[in-house]
């Protein structure tokens, strides 16, 4: 797999309802894991009638158990959220990573 490695924070979003009824999400830092990344490109999403732009790439890393869907990985200044965790069959002990994040 060609592209480049960085060494990224792995964030667990928390949310939390404010005391007049809305939402925060804060991010509880749970490690770093070195991820070489792919290409990244934009796709469109429409949900509700409502399309938007996001930004997907893929990436691998080692296998790790805290690597699960709807938690952040944070390298670049930007926040991507794992979309997708799979198994590399071809290379035991390596992991997959579809990421996704919003433009």
């Amino acid at each position: 797999m060609s592209g480049f490695r960085v060494l990224a924070q792995l964030l667990e979003p928390i949310e939390a309802e404010t005391p007049y009824g809305g939402r925060s999400v804060s991010f509880e830092p749970l490690g770093s894991v070195w991820l070489r990344l792919e290409g990244r490109r934009r796709r469109e999403r429409t949900e509700a009638g409502v399309t938007s732009a996001i930004e997907v790439a893929t990436g691998e890393t080692r296998t790790d158990p805290r690597l699960t869907e709807g938690r952040v990985i944070r390298f670049g200044g930007a926040d991507w959220t794992i979309a997708a965790v799979d198994a590399d069959p071809e290379r035991p002990g390596r992991t997959r990573l579809g990421l996704e994040r919003s433009r």
